[in-house]
């Protein structure tokens, strides 16, 4: 059975969607809902203006009590301290009693070079050293949330008998991986999915692009003593729900010109990743992508109709969905 997420765009904030405040007030009228069961939120430092996800999260820890708080994904993971990272994450878990889902990428933002200059402005991370620096601090804020003391020599961190206090409530805390591989040249990342992390947070840019992803992941997954069939697959779609389905999609694409930059989804891309039109029609598409073997939805209102949208998520759509 899948589980429902709500997506709280901050970045649209910027460009005039709904004030930060009433962006993140979406998540306790979420919790209303005994079918949404996460609320996540997006991250980047300076490659993509945005509210900081962690000053967010802290925020959502006090307007909820039994949501999943995520960040799906935290892109500048690569160039943050990573003790300092895990020192905060801990704090979090501990503030919202267990409640963290910490969802890791690369955060690799190629367009106008913004995640090179990113990487320039905190710590002098070029694009380069991104993906082996995730691996090493994922390994690393592992051994950190035990509590013990920690003397770690890598490649990019070092640390001399450093113990963080407080620990994560969850033991293990869950990390997932935001990805989407590639048709090819993608051994790597599957590899760096399938052991180091706990699900996956993926983009369906195309139908069939999940299914055929699972396929390549299982014996990756298998190799590394992990069941395919129990391993988390979470899905970050967008949504538009209005009565005219070419219209949602024309709003759509504008909130996808001012999140990611004018052209980067052209039309046919747009529809991919969104499921637009009457209620019915917004139901079908969100069920092709469950049939692609997700574990979770994540759902994200791409219209200046936040509230609105919300509204009609929980009352028609979701229960359409989980009928």
């Amino acid at each position: 059975m899948n589980s429902f997420g709500l997506i709280i765009p901050q970045r649209a904030a910027l460009f005039g969607v709904a004030p930060l405040p009433d962006l993140l007030a979406l998540a306790p009228i979420a919790e209303q809902s005994d079918l949404i069961d996460t609320v996540w939120i997006g991250d980047s430092l300076t490659s993509k203006a945005r509210a900081e996800s962690l000053a967010c999260l802290g925020a959502l820890a006090g307007m909820t009590s039994r949501l999943r708080l995520a960040v799906g994904c935290l892109g500048s993971f690569p160039v943050r301290d990573p003790a300092l990272f895990a020192y905060q994450w801990a704090t979090l878990d501990q503030i919202s009693d267990g409640r963290m889902l910490l969802a890791v990428c690369n955060g690799l933002q190629k367009r106008g070079g913004a995640s090179e200059r990113e990487g320039a402005h905190f710590g002098g991370v070029p694009d380069r050293q991104r993906a082996a620096r995730l691996e090493e601090y994922l390994d690393l804020v592992r051994q950190l949330w035990t509590g013990e003391a920690v003397r770690f020599e890598g490649r990019f961190a070092q640390y001399e008998d450093i113990a963080i206090q407080p620990t994560p409530v969850q033991q293990p805390c869950p990390i997932w991986i935001g990805a989407n591989p590639p048709a090819t040249s993608a051994a790597r990342l599957l590899t760096r999915i399938a052991t180091r992390s706990d699900g996956l947070l993926t983009v369906r840019t195309a139908p069939g692009y999940i299914a055929a992803l699972r396929d390549r992941l299982a014996p990756e997954l298998a190799n590394a003593g992990k069941d395919p069939a129990q391993f988390p697959i979470a899905a970050y779609h967008s949504i538009n729900i209005g009565p005219d389905r070419e219209e949602c999609l024309d709003e759509a694409q504008r909130f996808f010109d001012l999140y990611y930059g004018e052209g980067m989804f052209d039309r046919t891309g747009a529809a991919a990743i969104t499921a637009a039109g009457p209620v019915e029609e917004c139901v079908e598409q969100l069920r092709a992508v469950q049939a692609e073997g997700v574990t979770h939805l994540a759902l994200r209102i791409a219209s200046w109709r936040q509230r609105e949208q919300l509204e009609l998520v929980i009352d028609k759509v979701l229960p359409a969905l989980a009928s």
